[in-house]
Order: C-alpha cells, then sequence, then structure tokens
C-alpha cells in the first residue's frame, strides 16, 4: 500500500525551528515532485514550498527565506525546514507527492501534522 506519512510537528515558541518529514512506502519507483501545503482553521489549504524531481523549489512569498524545502528521493523522504516561525505559520501541515508505482503515476496525500507557533 503506497502512503506517505508526515512528521516532525509540534509545540514551538515563535522564533524556533521545526523540521518536518514526509515519508513515502510502498513499491515506488520514484518521487516526482513533492509538495508542502498547510490549511490554518477557518482558511483555506496553501501551498507552502514545492520540489520537482531536478531540484528546481518554489515558495509562498510568506515563508520564502525562512523554509526550506528539500527531498532524498534515495530515502522516499521529502523535508520542510522551517525557521524563524511566526503565529501565522499555526496551521496543520500537509504533503502531497506524485509518486511513480508499479501501477501508476499519480498524485498522493498525507494525513497532515500540526505545528503550533507561540507567541
Amino acid at each position: 500500500q503506497v502512503q506517505l506519512v508526515e512528521s516532525g510537528g509540534g509545540l514551538v515558541q515563535a522564533g524556533g525551528s521545526l523540521r518536518l518529514s514526509c515519508a513515502a512506502s510502498g513499491t515506488i519507483f520514484s518521487i516526482n515532485t513533492m509538495g508542502w501545503y498547510r490549511q490554518a482553521p477557518g482558511k483555506q489549504r496553501e501551498l507552502v514550498a514545492g520540489i520537482g524531481s531536478g531540484g528546481t523549489t518554489n515558495y509562498a512569498d510568506s515563508v520564502k527565506g525562512r523554509f526550506t524545502i528539500s527531498l532524498d528521493n534515495a530515502q522516499r523522504t521529502g523535508y520542510l525546514q522551517m525557521s524563524s516561525l511566526e503565529p501565522e505559520d499555526t496551521a496543520v501541515y500537509y504533503c502531497s507527492a506524485v509518486l511513480s508505482t508499479t501501477w501508476s503515476t499519480r498524485d498522493y496525500w498525507g494525513r497532515g501534522t500540526q505545528v503550533t507557533v507561540s507567541s
């Protein structure tokens, strides 16, 4: 069974750092692209950062210079390093990836991990 599992969320004070991980499991040939999204209470889900298999990255303006996305295809794991966290970063963070498996190439979503930044 192919799935994505996020980890690394938690409670941190403003100005602190967290590193989120997104591990892909199952019979996977490759992770083609990966994105990190977040959804705060009462708000729509938004793209925070994305990365392609060639290493091209993009970031939401609100996190540029503070967040770094990376992908280790050999380990089938992606990361989101978050620094200088602000209370406004509080949300459930989800990873999404386009995975190539035995049967298809399609996108998958994790169940999310809570990040809470206290002021």
